[in-house]
């Protein structure tokens, strides 16, 4: 959780540069949906209360190891992302822990990891890009566009890594995805 936090907080400054997305989208995109699959994969497999213990570690060591990183090239634009990123982080991964806790026991499988993402990943976005950006020239209300649908994307990647890793735990019953375990 700790790297996923340090690697997006870093990535999110640098837009991607492919196919004209520069004022779309940023690298951090890409990293930081991954901390819902390890939030949702702690939920289901040791329950809230240790799901909440790794995001307020998490939460702590990003923003005291951010703030390191970006007090070597103090601006306003490294602070005000530093705390946007801990306020959306903590806010977005406690919202996305209490939404997949209140799902867990769904007939389907896949609705309480995706659900939980997609709703928690708009507050983080909107919460994120708003704090760090707003009144800045940077062009943050397409970079949040732009990284929501990124977000929503690798959401429904991580659907497939949840279950199989799940499925090799044997805490998952069904066809899609499941790893027969014999007893």
């Amino acid at each position: 959780m700790m790297l996923i936090v340090l690697a997006s907080n870093y990535l999110v400054q640098f837009p991607v540069k492919y196919l004209n997305l520069q004022n779309i989208l940023t690298w951090g995109a890409f990293s930081y949906p991954i901390a819902f699959l390890v939030t949702d994969l702690a939920n289901r497999v040791h329950g809230i209360q240790f799901t909440k213990r790794i995001i307020y570690i998490g939460f702590i060591f990003g923003v005291l190891v951010s703030l390191l990183f970006s007090l070597s090239d103090f601006n306003l634009i490294s602070i005000r992302i530093v705390i946007g990123s801990g306020t959306a982080f903590l806010v977005a991964q406690l919202l996305d822990a209490n939404i997949f806790n209140r799902l867990r026991n769904n007939k389907f499988w896949f609705i309480p990891p995706f659900l939980s993402s997609i709703i928690s990943s708009a507050i983080d976005t909107i919460l994120f890009f708003s704090i760090a950006f707003y009144g800045t020239s940077i062009p943050w209300v397409t970079l949040a566009l732009g990284d929501f649908i990124v977000k929503i994307f690798i959401a429904m990647l991580m659907l497939v890594p949840f279950r199989l890793i799940l499925g090799n735990l044997n805490l998952v019953q069904g066809s899609f995805f499941s790893l027969r375990i014999n007893k």
